[in-house]
């Protein structure tokens, strides 16, 4: 059986062992994450602090971004993006990771504390019952000061957060 993890789509790219999980998961990326990642790609700011991680991480992002744009995967998407809240048909990456992409919405339930790509992110979680899956700590630390019910894993703890018996 597949866990389930909502997270950016930028994730993937910046966070390697997330594509080689050992065992079957699948990744929910809300729309706009996938949106954010042409404006990362071609932005002059640097994504990670060394200039070596950064070229390869925005290489990485290239591929994500032309992995999307594949006409099949394409097509997957589009069927999402007709109606809130649906997802696309899975996306197979590997053997052991598929993507599905969700056409998240922004309701600002949590707009004062969180951005909109977190909101999107909280409201997939919920709505799907499954967890969050993040490097930013200080995004977890806000989950749980505003008392968020859900669950949330550090990128750090991807191997526990897969192995381990932690449904919603």
């Amino acid at each position: 059986m597949s866990k389930t993890f909502i997270i950016e789509a930028v994730m993937l790219a910046v966070h390697g062992q997330l594509m080689l999980p050992g065992q079957p998961v699948t990744y929910l990326i809300p729309y706009t994450s996938i949106q954010e990642l042409y404006e990362l790609h071609a932005g002059s700011e640097p994504i990670m602090l060394e200039e070596e991680d950064d070229g390869f991480v925005k290489q990485m992002i290239g591929e994500l971004i032309a992995f999307f744009e594949e006409s099949f995967n394409k097509k997957k998407i589009e069927k999402a993006l007709a109606v809130p809240w649906r997802k696309s048909p899975p996306l197979p990456i590997n053997e052991d990771v598929t993507l599905m992409v969700v056409f998240a919405i922004d309701n600002e339930a949590y707009g004062e504390q969180f951005d909109p790509i977190e909101t999107e992110l909280i409201l997939t979680a919920i709505k799907e019952q499954a967890a969050l899956l993040t490097d930013q700590l200080e995004f977890i630390e806000r989950l749980i000061q505003a008392e968020i019910p859900v669950q949330a894993f550090d990128v750090e703890d991807f191997e526990f957060a897969v192995e381990g018996d932690n449904q919603v």
